[in-house]
């Protein structure tokens, strides 16, 4: 997915795939997941979109902090409520030591999805 700006110039927002619906709105995980870099204490991200009931799809954030830092979901919520709309802000965050990757290096969202939906029918 990208954009035109007035100037004719191309900027890629994310992967139209990645892309989830929040309350009706179009929630790019690539801007939150910058968002989130830029809280001290955050190595890597991940966002997806989950089910949810009343808006169809919200976010959940994977979060790898930096060795010796201690984040606590309350803490990346807010710094996300100041640099995001609200229907763009993760309604949840799950803290990891590493993320699933490919032979790439790139993390695997797909299996993070898979993982969440084993989680739901189990539970």
């Amino acid at each position: 997915m990208g954009r035109l700006d007035p100037d004719g110039n191309l900027s890629i927002t994310d992967r139209l795939k990645d892309m989830y619906i929040c309350g009706g709105f179009n929630v790019y995980p690539a801007e939150v997941e910058q968002a989130l870099a830029r809280l001290d204490g955050v190595a890597e991200s991940v966002v997806i979109g989950v089910p949810d009931n009343r808006l169809g799809e919200v976010g959940k954030a994977f979060v790898v902090t930096r060795p010796g830092r201690v984040l606590t979901e309350d803490t990346v919520l807010a710094h996300c409520r100041e640099r995001l709309a609200n229907y763009k802000v993760p309604r949840s965050v799950e803290f990891r030591t590493e993320l699933p990757r490919n032979a790439t290096g790139k993390p695997l969202k797909r299996l993070l999805r898979q993982e969440l939906l084993r989680r739901q029918e189990s539970s």
